[in-house]
């Protein structure tokens, strides 16, 4: 089990200066955990949300773990006739398909590499912010 709260040092600005965000444990479900931020509330949500699914054997496959992290903050953005604002929820996700057998040498880089190109901002907010594929 994660622990409570989750402690993310996040630097927000992307210019070296990170600061801790807390995520308290709000529910757990069956392969399911919901973590709120300092700004949730019922009426406007900021979460965090592990999943996971074990893996089942497939002919030779022993099986693929499956895992992710959903992060859902609701904002406030022009509605689409410009007459106002509307809440909507801003999400970002990461998972993992982590065949049984894999090293934890192999899914460290493989997260690595995650926390690279989100971290490089040439590639990735072209990416999120244009759609610059």
């Amino acid at each position: 089990m994660q622990p409570d709260p989750l402690t993310l040092s996040v630097d927000a600005a992307n210019n070296g200066t990170p600061a801790n965000e807390d995520y308290d444990r709000h529910l757990e479900e069956p392969n399911r955990s919901t973590y709120v931020g300092a700004t949730h509330t019922e009426a406007s949500r900021e979460m965090l949300q592990l999943y996971r699914t074990a893996p089942r054997r497939s002919g030779e496959s022993r099986g693929v773990a499956k895992c992710s992290a959903k992060f859902t903050q609701d904002i406030s953005v022009p509605n689409a006739s410009g007459s106002g604002d509307i809440v909507i929820p801003l999400i970002g996700e990461v998972s993992f398909a982590v065949p049984l057998g894999a090293t934890a040498a192999e899914t460290k880089h493989l997260r690595q590499r995650i926390v690279s190109f989100l971290d490089t901002d040439t590639i990735s907010a072209k990416l999120v912010d244009d759609l610059s594929i």
